[in-house]
Protein backbone atom coordinates (compact mmCIF):
# COMPACT_ATOMS: atom_id res chain seq x y z
CA UNK A 1 0.00 0.00 0.00
CA UNK A 2 1.19 3.52 -0.71
CA UNK A 3 2.20 5.68 2.23
CA UNK A 4 -0.78 7.23 3.98
CA UNK A 5 -0.67 11.03 3.60
CA UNK A 6 -3.45 11.51 6.16
CA UNK A 7 -2.32 14.39 8.39
CA UNK A 8 -3.46 12.58 11.53
CA UNK A 9 -1.45 9.47 10.63
CA UNK A 10 1.65 11.62 10.17
CA UNK A 11 1.11 13.51 13.42
CA UNK A 12 0.51 10.17 15.19
CA UNK A 13 3.97 9.00 14.10
CA UNK A 14 5.44 11.88 16.11
CA UNK A 15 3.76 10.87 19.40
CA UNK A 16 6.43 9.95 21.98
CA UNK A 17 7.23 6.30 22.66
CA UNK A 18 5.88 6.63 26.20
CA UNK A 19 2.20 7.39 25.65
CA UNK A 20 1.61 7.77 29.40
CA UNK A 21 3.41 11.12 29.52
CA UNK A 22 1.37 14.31 29.59
CA UNK A 23 0.38 15.76 26.22
CA UNK A 24 -1.92 18.55 27.43
CA UNK A 25 -2.38 20.12 30.85
CA UNK A 26 -5.30 22.49 31.32
CA UNK A 27 -4.45 25.73 33.09
CA UNK A 28 -7.81 27.41 33.71
CA UNK A 29 -10.26 24.59 34.43
CA UNK A 30 -11.64 24.43 38.04
CA UNK A 31 -8.84 21.95 38.73
CA UNK A 32 -5.99 20.96 36.38
CA UNK A 33 -6.70 18.15 33.92
CA UNK A 34 -3.87 16.05 32.56
CA UNK A 35 -4.35 14.37 29.18
CA UNK A 36 -1.73 11.80 28.21
CA UNK A 37 -0.75 10.92 24.67
CA UNK A 38 -2.65 7.68 25.25
CA UNK A 39 -5.75 9.77 26.06
CA UNK A 40 -5.37 11.60 22.73
CA UNK A 41 -4.95 8.26 20.97
CA UNK A 42 -8.04 6.71 22.58
CA UNK A 43 -10.22 9.82 22.48
CA UNK A 44 -9.63 10.52 18.81
CA UNK A 45 -10.15 6.83 18.01
CA UNK A 46 -13.54 6.77 19.74
CA UNK A 47 -14.69 9.94 18.00
CA UNK A 48 -13.43 8.69 14.63
CA UNK A 49 -15.29 5.42 15.16
CA UNK A 50 -18.44 7.40 15.95
CA UNK A 51 -18.07 9.24 12.63
CA UNK A 52 -17.51 5.92 10.87
CA UNK A 53 -20.68 4.53 12.44
CA UNK A 54 -22.73 7.28 10.79
CA UNK A 55 -21.90 5.89 7.33
CA UNK A 56 -21.13 9.36 5.97
CA UNK A 57 -20.22 9.96 2.33
CA UNK A 58 -16.45 10.00 1.74
CA UNK A 59 -14.72 13.21 2.83
CA UNK A 60 -17.87 14.72 4.33
CA UNK A 61 -17.65 18.15 5.91
CA UNK A 62 -17.85 18.31 9.71
CA UNK A 63 -18.69 21.85 10.87
CA UNK A 64 -17.68 22.75 14.42
CA UNK A 65 -18.62 25.80 16.48
CA UNK A 66 -17.70 25.08 20.09
CA UNK A 67 -15.77 26.71 22.88
CA UNK A 68 -12.10 25.82 23.18
CA UNK A 69 -11.41 22.56 24.99
CA UNK A 70 -9.08 19.59 24.72
CA UNK A 71 -12.07 17.55 23.59
CA UNK A 72 -12.57 20.02 20.73
CA UNK A 73 -8.93 19.43 19.78
CA UNK A 74 -9.60 15.68 19.83
CA UNK A 75 -12.61 16.21 17.57
CA UNK A 76 -10.42 18.01 15.02
CA UNK A 77 -7.93 15.15 15.04
CA UNK A 78 -10.74 12.58 14.88
CA UNK A 79 -12.24 14.20 11.77
CA UNK A 80 -8.84 13.93 10.07
CA UNK A 81 -8.39 10.39 11.34
CA UNK A 82 -11.74 9.35 9.88
CA UNK A 83 -10.79 10.96 6.56
CA UNK A 84 -13.38 13.72 6.61
CA UNK A 85 -13.05 17.50 6.18
CA UNK A 86 -12.85 19.78 9.21
CA UNK A 87 -14.76 23.07 9.08
CA UNK A 88 -13.98 25.29 12.11
CA UNK A 89 -16.36 28.18 12.76
CA UNK A 90 -15.61 31.27 14.82
CA UNK A 91 -17.49 31.18 18.13
CA UNK A 92 -18.61 34.78 17.55
CA UNK A 93 -20.62 33.92 14.42
CA UNK A 94 -24.34 34.58 14.70
CA UNK A 95 -27.38 32.96 13.07
CA UNK A 96 -27.18 34.64 9.64
CA UNK A 97 -23.48 33.75 9.34
CA UNK A 98 -23.96 30.15 10.45
CA UNK A 99 -26.86 29.82 8.02
CA UNK A 100 -24.57 30.90 5.17
CA UNK A 101 -21.69 28.59 6.14
CA UNK A 102 -23.91 25.56 6.66
CA UNK A 103 -25.81 26.25 3.45
CA UNK A 104 -22.61 26.73 1.48
CA UNK A 105 -20.55 23.85 2.88
CA UNK A 106 -23.45 21.39 3.32
CA UNK A 107 -21.84 19.57 6.24
CA UNK A 108 -22.94 16.04 7.03
CA UNK A 109 -22.26 16.67 10.72
CA UNK A 110 -22.52 19.80 12.84
CA UNK A 111 -21.09 20.02 16.36
CA UNK A 112 -22.04 23.02 18.51
CA UNK A 113 -22.14 24.16 22.12
CA UNK A 114 -25.15 22.88 24.02
CA UNK A 115 -26.35 26.42 24.72
CA UNK A 116 -26.68 27.00 20.97
CA UNK A 117 -28.20 23.66 20.02
CA UNK A 118 -31.73 25.01 19.64
CA UNK A 119 -31.09 27.53 16.90
CA UNK A 120 -28.08 25.88 15.25
CA UNK A 121 -29.82 22.51 14.91
CA UNK A 122 -32.78 24.20 13.18
CA UNK A 123 -30.44 25.82 10.65
CA UNK A 124 -28.58 22.56 10.12
CA UNK A 125 -31.65 20.36 9.66
CA UNK A 126 -33.24 22.83 7.22
CA UNK A 127 -30.00 22.73 5.20
CA UNK A 128 -30.10 18.92 5.07
CA UNK A 129 -27.56 18.08 7.78
CA UNK A 130 -28.58 14.80 9.36
CA UNK A 131 -26.38 14.74 12.45
CA UNK A 132 -26.05 17.52 15.05
CA UNK A 133 -24.10 16.90 18.26
CA UNK A 134 -23.24 19.07 21.24
CA UNK A 135 -19.83 19.53 22.87
CA UNK A 136 -19.32 21.75 25.90
CA UNK A 137 -16.17 23.08 27.51
CA UNK A 138 -16.97 21.17 30.74
CA UNK A 139 -16.46 17.80 28.94
CA UNK A 140 -20.18 17.17 28.49
CA UNK A 141 -22.39 16.88 25.43
CA UNK A 142 -24.02 14.33 23.15
CA UNK A 143 -20.85 13.90 21.08
CA UNK A 144 -18.95 12.51 24.07
CA UNK A 145 -22.00 10.54 25.24
CA UNK A 146 -22.20 8.75 21.89
CA UNK A 147 -18.43 8.34 21.47
CA UNK A 148 -18.14 6.70 24.90
CA UNK A 149 -19.59 3.46 23.47
CA UNK A 150 -17.14 3.27 20.57
CA UNK A 151 -13.97 1.13 20.34
CA UNK A 152 -10.71 2.73 21.51
CA UNK A 153 -8.66 1.74 18.46
CA UNK A 154 -9.00 3.03 14.91
CA UNK A 155 -7.07 2.71 11.66
CA UNK A 156 -6.61 6.15 10.11
CA UNK A 157 -8.37 6.52 6.75
CA UNK A 158 -6.11 6.35 3.71
CA UNK A 159 -5.71 9.77 2.15
CA UNK A 160 -3.64 11.26 -0.65
CA UNK A 161 -1.71 14.50 -0.29
CA UNK A 162 -4.15 16.32 -2.59
CA UNK A 163 -7.24 15.22 -0.63
CA UNK A 164 -9.01 17.96 1.28
CA UNK A 165 -8.43 18.11 5.06
CA UNK A 166 -10.09 21.39 6.05
CA UNK A 167 -12.13 24.30 4.78
CA UNK A 168 -11.40 27.68 6.34
CA UNK A 169 -13.81 30.48 5.61
CA UNK A 170 -12.15 33.84 5.14
CA UNK A 171 -13.41 36.84 7.07
CA UNK A 172 -15.51 38.10 4.18
CA UNK A 173 -14.65 41.80 4.45
CA UNK A 174 -15.30 42.30 0.72
CA UNK A 175 -18.46 40.30 0.13
CA UNK A 176 -19.45 36.76 1.05
CA UNK A 177 -16.88 34.62 2.84
CA UNK A 178 -14.93 32.18 0.70
CA UNK A 179 -14.07 28.66 1.84
CA UNK A 180 -10.35 27.99 1.39
CA UNK A 181 -9.78 24.28 0.72
CA UNK A 182 -6.61 23.05 2.46
CA UNK A 183 -5.30 19.59 1.68
CA UNK A 184 -3.48 17.04 3.80
CA UNK A 185 -0.40 17.83 1.73
CA UNK A 186 -0.71 21.58 2.37
CA UNK A 187 -0.86 21.12 6.12
CA UNK A 188 1.76 18.38 6.36
CA UNK A 189 4.32 20.30 4.29
CA UNK A 190 3.89 23.46 6.36
CA UNK A 191 4.02 21.62 9.68
CA UNK A 192 7.25 19.87 8.71
CA UNK A 193 8.88 23.09 7.50
CA UNK A 194 7.97 24.96 10.68
CA UNK A 195 9.12 22.11 12.93
CA UNK A 196 12.59 22.34 11.45
CA UNK A 197 12.72 26.09 10.89
CA UNK A 198 11.60 27.03 14.42
CA UNK A 199 13.63 24.29 16.11
CA UNK A 200 10.79 22.36 17.76
CA UNK A 201 12.01 19.64 20.16
CA UNK A 202 10.25 16.99 22.23
CA UNK A 203 11.25 18.78 25.46
CA UNK A 204 9.52 22.00 24.41
CA UNK A 205 6.41 23.15 26.26
CA UNK A 206 3.90 25.23 24.30
CA UNK A 207 1.74 27.64 26.25
CA UNK A 208 -1.42 27.67 24.11
CA UNK A 209 -3.77 30.61 24.69
CA UNK A 210 -5.15 31.19 21.17
CA UNK A 211 -8.56 30.24 19.71
CA UNK A 212 -8.61 26.98 17.75
CA UNK A 213 -10.95 28.00 14.93
CA UNK A 214 -8.18 29.81 13.07
CA UNK A 215 -4.91 29.00 11.27
CA UNK A 216 -2.75 30.48 14.03
CA UNK A 217 -4.05 28.51 16.99
CA UNK A 218 -5.18 25.37 15.18
CA UNK A 219 -2.58 24.70 12.51
CA UNK A 220 0.56 26.67 13.41
CA UNK A 221 0.60 26.22 17.18
CA UNK A 222 -1.02 22.80 17.64
CA UNK A 223 0.64 21.15 14.65
CA UNK A 224 4.00 22.39 15.93
CA UNK A 225 3.51 20.81 19.35
CA UNK A 226 2.10 17.56 17.96
CA UNK A 227 4.80 17.27 15.29
CA UNK A 228 7.43 17.62 18.03
CA UNK A 229 5.63 15.33 20.47
CA UNK A 230 5.84 18.01 23.16
CA UNK A 231 3.55 19.08 25.98
CA UNK A 232 0.99 21.89 25.82
CA UNK A 233 -0.19 24.06 28.71
CA UNK A 234 -3.75 24.80 27.63
CA UNK A 235 -5.68 28.00 28.35
CA UNK A 236 -9.28 28.17 27.15
CA UNK A 237 -8.86 31.96 26.90
CA UNK A 238 -6.06 34.47 27.28
CA UNK A 239 -5.71 36.25 30.62
CA UNK A 240 -2.37 38.08 31.08
CA UNK A 241 -1.92 37.50 34.82
CA UNK A 242 -2.67 33.77 34.56
CA UNK A 243 -0.45 33.37 31.49
CA UNK A 244 2.41 35.19 33.22
CA UNK A 245 2.09 32.83 36.19
CA UNK A 246 2.50 29.73 34.04
CA UNK A 247 5.03 31.14 31.58
CA UNK A 248 8.12 29.94 33.53
CA UNK A 249 7.05 26.36 32.74
CA UNK A 250 6.90 27.02 28.98
CA UNK A 251 9.44 27.37 26.16
CA UNK A 252 7.21 28.51 23.25
CA UNK A 253 4.39 31.06 23.10
CA UNK A 254 2.39 32.23 20.09
CA UNK A 255 0.18 35.28 20.15
CA UNK A 256 -1.43 38.04 18.15
CA UNK A 257 -0.01 41.54 18.78
CA UNK A 258 -2.86 42.40 21.15
CA UNK A 259 -1.74 39.61 23.50
CA UNK A 260 1.80 40.99 23.62
CA UNK A 261 0.49 44.47 24.41
CA UNK A 262 -1.58 43.01 27.23
CA UNK A 263 1.39 41.05 28.59
CA UNK A 264 3.43 44.25 28.67
CA UNK A 265 0.64 45.77 30.76
CA UNK A 266 1.05 43.04 33.39
CA UNK A 267 3.48 44.21 36.14
CA UNK A 268 4.77 40.68 36.88
CA UNK A 269 5.66 40.04 33.24
CA UNK A 270 9.46 40.38 33.20
CA UNK A 271 12.70 38.55 32.44
CA UNK A 272 12.15 36.17 35.37
CA UNK A 273 8.76 35.10 33.99
CA UNK A 274 10.41 34.43 30.61
CA UNK A 275 13.50 32.69 31.98
CA UNK A 276 12.85 29.35 30.26
CA UNK A 277 11.37 30.71 27.05
CA UNK A 278 13.18 30.10 23.78
CA UNK A 279 10.66 31.50 21.31
CA UNK A 280 7.91 34.13 21.20
CA UNK A 281 6.05 34.22 17.85
CA UNK A 282 3.63 36.90 16.64
CA UNK A 283 1.24 36.83 13.72
CA UNK A 284 -2.32 37.30 12.39
CA UNK A 285 -1.97 41.11 12.50
CA UNK A 286 0.86 43.64 12.18
CA UNK A 287 3.11 44.01 15.23
CA UNK A 288 3.84 47.64 16.07
CA UNK A 289 7.54 48.48 16.17
CA UNK A 290 6.95 50.07 19.58
CA UNK A 291 5.60 46.77 20.93
CA UNK A 292 8.55 44.90 19.36
CA UNK A 293 11.05 47.24 21.05
CA UNK A 294 9.24 47.46 24.40
CA UNK A 295 9.03 43.67 24.58
CA UNK A 296 12.73 43.32 23.86
CA UNK A 297 13.62 45.86 26.53
CA UNK A 298 11.34 44.27 29.16
CA UNK A 299 12.15 40.60 28.61
CA UNK A 300 15.44 40.37 26.74
CA UNK A 301 13.62 38.32 24.08
CA UNK A 302 13.06 39.36 20.47
CA UNK A 303 9.62 38.50 19.11
CA UNK A 304 9.71 36.49 15.88
CA UNK A 305 7.13 37.88 13.46
CA UNK A 306 5.88 35.73 10.58
CA UNK A 307 3.32 35.97 7.79
CA UNK A 308 0.62 33.60 6.66
CA UNK A 309 -2.94 33.36 5.40
CA UNK A 310 -5.93 31.06 5.62
CA UNK A 311 -5.22 30.05 2.01
CA UNK A 312 -1.53 29.30 2.48
CA UNK A 313 -0.76 28.64 6.16
CA UNK A 314 2.73 30.10 6.82
CA UNK A 315 4.69 31.85 4.06
CA UNK A 316 7.55 33.79 5.63
CA UNK A 317 9.31 34.01 8.97
CA UNK A 318 11.96 36.05 10.61
CA UNK A 319 15.03 33.91 11.41
CA UNK A 320 14.96 31.59 14.40
CA UNK A 321 18.71 31.84 14.87
CA UNK A 322 20.50 34.07 15.41
CA UNK A 323 17.84 35.94 17.35
CA UNK A 324 19.64 39.19 16.56
CA UNK A 325 18.80 38.71 12.85
CA UNK A 326 15.10 39.30 13.48
CA UNK A 327 13.92 42.67 12.22
CA UNK A 328 11.03 44.59 13.69
CA UNK A 329 8.50 45.78 11.16
CA UNK A 330 9.20 42.89 8.77
CA UNK A 331 7.87 39.35 8.48
CA UNK A 332 11.20 37.89 7.38
CA UNK A 333 12.20 35.97 4.25
CA UNK A 334 10.22 33.21 2.53
CA UNK A 335 10.17 29.86 4.33
CA UNK A 336 12.05 26.94 2.71
CA UNK A 337 10.17 25.66 -0.32
CA UNK A 338 7.93 28.73 -0.53
CA UNK A 339 8.16 31.26 -3.37
CA UNK A 340 7.33 34.91 -2.69
CA UNK A 341 7.48 37.67 -5.30
CA UNK A 342 6.28 41.25 -5.68
CA UNK A 343 4.71 42.43 -8.94
CA UNK A 344 3.29 45.59 -10.46
CA UNK A 345 -0.36 46.10 -11.35
CA UNK A 346 0.48 44.72 -14.80
CA UNK A 347 2.05 41.60 -13.30
CA UNK A 348 5.70 42.46 -13.97
CA UNK A 349 8.32 41.90 -11.22
CA UNK A 350 9.33 45.08 -9.38
CA UNK A 351 12.88 45.89 -8.22
CA UNK A 352 13.96 45.11 -4.64
CA UNK A 353 12.57 47.63 -2.18
CA UNK A 354 9.70 48.77 -4.38
CA UNK A 355 6.09 48.30 -3.32
CA UNK A 356 3.83 45.97 -5.26
CA UNK A 357 1.43 43.05 -5.04
CA UNK A 358 2.61 39.99 -3.11
CA UNK A 359 2.23 36.63 -4.89
CA UNK A 360 3.20 33.22 -3.54
CA UNK A 361 3.73 29.65 -4.65
CA UNK A 362 4.50 26.39 -2.89
CA UNK A 363 3.20 23.07 -1.52
CA UNK A 364 1.45 24.97 1.27
CA UNK A 365 -0.83 26.94 -1.09
CA UNK A 366 -4.45 25.83 -1.02
CA UNK A 367 -6.22 24.02 -3.86
CA UNK A 368 -8.91 26.69 -4.34
CA UNK A 369 -12.12 28.13 -2.97
CA UNK A 370 -14.97 25.77 -2.17
CA UNK A 371 -17.47 25.72 -5.04
CA UNK A 372 -16.02 28.92 -6.52
CA UNK A 373 -14.03 27.84 -9.61
CA UNK A 374 -14.23 31.25 -11.25
CA UNK A 375 -13.07 33.04 -8.11
CA UNK A 376 -10.27 30.51 -7.73
CA UNK A 377 -9.12 31.11 -11.30
CA UNK A 378 -9.17 34.87 -10.73
CA UNK A 379 -6.91 34.57 -7.70
CA UNK A 380 -4.10 32.75 -9.52
CA UNK A 381 -1.79 34.15 -12.18
CA UNK A 382 -1.30 32.45 -15.55
CA UNK A 383 1.86 30.83 -14.15
CA UNK A 384 -0.08 29.65 -11.07
CA UNK A 385 1.14 32.03 -8.39
CA UNK A 386 -1.51 32.90 -5.80
CA UNK A 387 -2.38 36.58 -5.54
CA UNK A 388 -2.48 37.19 -1.80
CA UNK A 389 -4.18 40.58 -1.98
CA UNK A 390 -1.43 41.95 0.23
CA UNK A 391 0.81 44.83 -0.79
CA UNK A 392 4.45 44.90 0.27
CA UNK A 393 8.10 44.93 -0.66
CA UNK A 394 11.12 42.64 -0.53
CA UNK A 395 14.53 44.07 0.26
CA UNK A 396 17.93 42.94 -1.06
CA UNK A 397 18.21 40.41 1.79
CA UNK A 398 14.84 38.83 0.98
CA UNK A 399 13.04 40.27 4.01
CA UNK A 400 9.38 40.94 3.31
CA UNK A 401 7.57 44.01 4.66
CA UNK A 402 3.78 44.10 4.45
CA UNK A 403 2.44 47.54 3.61
CA UNK A 404 -1.26 46.65 3.66
CA UNK A 405 -4.05 44.98 1.77
CA UNK A 406 -4.62 45.89 -1.86
CA UNK A 407 -8.27 46.56 -1.00
CA UNK A 408 -7.05 49.04 1.65
CA UNK A 409 -5.16 51.08 -0.96
CA UNK A 410 -6.49 54.64 -1.06
CA UNK A 411 -6.44 56.52 -4.36
CA UNK A 412 -6.76 60.19 -3.51
CA UNK A 413 -6.65 62.72 -6.31
CA UNK A 414 -5.06 60.09 -8.55
CA UNK A 415 -2.25 59.33 -6.10
CA UNK A 416 -1.76 55.94 -4.41
CA UNK A 417 -1.77 56.18 -0.61
CA UNK A 418 -0.67 53.18 1.47
CA UNK A 419 -2.31 53.28 4.93
CA UNK A 420 0.57 51.50 6.69
CA UNK A 421 2.94 54.35 5.88
CA UNK A 422 0.67 56.92 7.51
CA UNK A 423 -0.11 54.63 10.43
CA UNK A 424 3.61 54.21 11.12
CA UNK A 425 4.04 57.99 11.29
CA UNK A 426 1.05 58.43 13.60
CA UNK A 427 2.04 55.53 15.85
CA UNK A 428 5.46 57.13 16.39
CA UNK A 429 3.88 60.29 17.81
CA UNK A 430 3.97 60.81 21.59
CA UNK A 431 0.81 59.68 23.32
CA UNK A 432 -0.49 57.52 20.46
CA UNK A 433 -1.30 53.90 21.32
CA UNK A 434 -2.31 52.84 17.80
CA UNK A 435 -4.05 54.01 14.66
CA UNK A 436 -5.89 52.83 11.58
CA UNK A 437 -6.08 54.66 8.27
CA UNK A 438 -8.88 54.12 5.74
CA UNK A 439 -10.29 55.83 2.67
CA UNK A 440 -13.68 57.50 2.53
CA UNK A 441 -15.57 58.75 -0.56
CA UNK A 442 -14.79 62.40 -1.34
CA UNK A 443 -16.51 64.63 -3.94
CA UNK A 444 -13.25 66.23 -5.14
CA UNK A 445 -10.52 63.66 -4.56
CA UNK A 446 -12.45 60.44 -5.18
CA UNK A 447 -11.22 59.17 -1.84
CA UNK A 448 -9.92 61.06 1.16
CA UNK A 449 -7.63 59.78 3.88
CA UNK A 450 -9.22 59.25 7.30
CA UNK A 451 -7.17 58.41 10.40
CA UNK A 452 -8.75 56.82 13.47
CA UNK A 453 -6.44 57.15 16.48
CA UNK A 454 -6.35 55.66 19.98
CA UNK A 455 -4.55 57.62 22.71
CA UNK A 456 -2.46 56.09 25.46
CA UNK A 457 -4.12 56.09 28.92
CA UNK A 458 -4.27 59.56 30.43
CA UNK A 459 -3.25 61.31 27.19
CA UNK A 460 -5.46 63.83 25.38
CA UNK A 461 -4.85 63.92 21.62
CA UNK A 462 -6.12 66.53 19.18
CA UNK A 463 -6.68 65.74 15.52
CA UNK A 464 -5.39 69.14 14.44
CA UNK A 465 -2.05 68.51 16.19
CA UNK A 466 -1.69 65.14 14.47
CA UNK A 467 -2.39 66.71 11.08
CA UNK A 468 0.13 69.49 11.73
CA UNK A 469 2.84 66.97 12.61
CA UNK A 470 2.09 64.81 9.57
CA UNK A 471 2.35 67.81 7.24
CA UNK A 472 6.00 68.06 8.25
CA UNK A 473 6.68 64.37 7.56
CA UNK A 474 4.77 63.22 4.47
CA UNK A 475 3.43 64.55 1.18
CA UNK A 476 0.30 66.64 1.51
CA UNK A 477 -1.86 64.22 -0.52
CA UNK A 478 -1.19 61.57 2.15
CA UNK A 479 -2.20 63.75 5.08
CA UNK A 480 -5.61 62.78 6.51
CA UNK A 481 -8.50 65.08 5.75
CA UNK A 482 -10.10 63.83 8.97
CA UNK A 483 -8.56 62.56 12.22
CA UNK A 484 -10.85 60.98 14.79
CA UNK A 485 -9.66 60.05 18.29
CA UNK A 486 -11.54 57.04 19.69
CA UNK A 487 -11.29 54.82 22.81
CA UNK A 488 -10.40 51.69 20.80
CA UNK A 489 -10.41 50.14 17.33
CA UNK A 490 -12.86 47.43 16.22
CA UNK A 491 -11.15 44.03 16.06
CA UNK A 492 -12.07 40.51 15.12
CA UNK A 493 -11.38 37.47 17.32
CA UNK A 494 -7.78 37.22 16.10
CA UNK A 495 -6.97 40.84 16.91
CA UNK A 496 -7.09 42.20 13.35
CA UNK A 497 -8.46 45.70 13.01
CA UNK A 498 -11.75 45.56 11.08
CA UNK A 499 -11.11 48.33 8.59
CA UNK A 500 -14.28 47.48 6.72
CA UNK A 501 -16.25 48.66 9.76
CA UNK A 502 -14.20 51.87 9.92
CA UNK A 503 -14.83 52.48 6.21
CA UNK A 504 -18.56 51.99 6.74
CA UNK A 505 -18.56 54.39 9.71
CA UNK A 506 -16.91 57.15 7.66
CA UNK A 507 -18.65 56.54 4.35
CA UNK A 508 -20.60 59.79 4.63
CA UNK A 509 -17.89 61.90 6.30
CA UNK A 510 -17.31 64.14 3.27
CA UNK A 511 -20.78 64.31 1.77
CA UNK A 512 -21.85 67.84 0.95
Amino acid sequence: MNKNHNLFAILREAFPADLQTTAVETADTPSPLFYTWADLERGTAMMANLLDSLALPPMSRVAVQTEKSVEALMLYLAVLRAGHVFLPLNTAYQAAEIEYFVGNAEPAVVVCSGKNFGWISKIAFVAGTRHVFTLNEDRSGTLLDRAAFQPTTHQAAQRNAEDMAAILYTSGTTGRSKGAMLTHGNLVSNARVLKDFWGWQSNDVLLHALPIFHVHGLFVAIHGALMAGCKMIWFSRFEPKAVTTRLPEATVFMGVPTLYVRLLGEPRFDQAACRNMRLFISGSAPLLLETFNDFQARTGHTILERYGMSETVMLTSNPYRPESARRGGTVGPALPGVGVRVTSEKGAPVPAGEIGNIEVKGPNVFKGYWRMPEKTADEFTSDLWFKTGDVGKIDDSGFVTIVGRSKDLIISGGYNVYPAEIEACINDMPGVAESAVVGAPHPDFGEAVVAVVVAKPGVVLKGADIVATLKQQIANFKVPKLVQVVPDLPRNAMGKVQKNLLRDQHRSAFKA
